[in-house]
């Protein structure tokens, strides 16, 4: 028989804006690292649900994902416990447009450090890796080819996170940042005591959630915030 998951994470879809039809194949690719690797995934669209499994602390879930949320998808109350849960330690990892999220609530674009502005077609692109100390970038070479829709942001975040992957505007058309264009980025902490943030802003056709590479990529980010326990 299997063994007992040793981790959970939660996993939070939620969207009262755009919805991207790519949040199954991101829930089954979650779910596929969970079963090879050893930890539990739950996925809901439910804030209160959210909020309840959330107010048990990093004990009960090691991290929570929004994968690719959009709008105003919090309670009051779930705006509370999610500022608890990360005070507390717990871990946040936002993929894609986890950026266009929660725009009224200045707490969560301090934690996720930077909120979604703009962004051209998809089309392919190259992602240029800056930082190859990270369990989220280790595998990648210096230059990822991709194909996604390349947020522009309202502001770079770089000064406050440790940026570990940027876009190559020279690579695709309609980049609007310039030569400061961070796309994947992590800090250890929002707040004193508080839990790691990892941020990755691809992830927006179901294809991607299908490459290994980017799963791999997926994984590191989940391992950095939460999966591997710190001293």
């Amino acid at each position: 028989m299997p063994s007992e998951p040793s981790a959970r994470i939660m996993v939070f879809t939620r969207t009262t804006a755009y919805r991207h039809d790519s949040i199954p194949d991101g829930i089954a690719a979650l779910r596929s690292l969970g079963e090879a690797n050893g930890f539990a995934v739950e996925a809901t669209e439910d804030p209160d649900i959210l909020a309840d499994g959330l107010a048990a602390g990093p004990e009960a879930y090691r991290a929570v994902v929004f994968l690719s949320t959009s709008g105003e998808v919090l309670t009051p109350a779930g705006r509370e416990v999610l500022r608890q849960y990360t005070g507390a330690g717990g871990g946040f990892m936002g993929v894609h447009a986890a950026a266009c999220t929660e725009y009224d609530w200045p707490y969560y674009g301090e934690l996720l450090g930077a909120r979604f502005a703009r962004h051209p077609d998809l089309q392919p692109g190259v992602v240029t890796v800056e930082d190859h100390d990270h369990p989220a970038t280790e595998h990648l070479g210096p230059r990822w080819q991709f194909t996604d829709e390349w947020y522009d942001f309202r502001a770079s975040p770089r000064g406050s996170v440790r940026v570990l992957a940027s876009a190559d505007e020279s690579s695709y058309q309609g980049g609007g940042m310039g030569a400061d264009h961070p796309l994947v980025w992590c800090r250890e902490s929002h707040s004193p005591g508080g839990g790691r943030l990892f941020y990755t802003a691809l992830g927006h056709s179901g294809e991607a959630y299908a490459d290994p590479d980017f799963r791999r990529h997926l994984l590191g980010g989940l391992r950095y915030v939460g999966l591997v326990r710190r001293p």
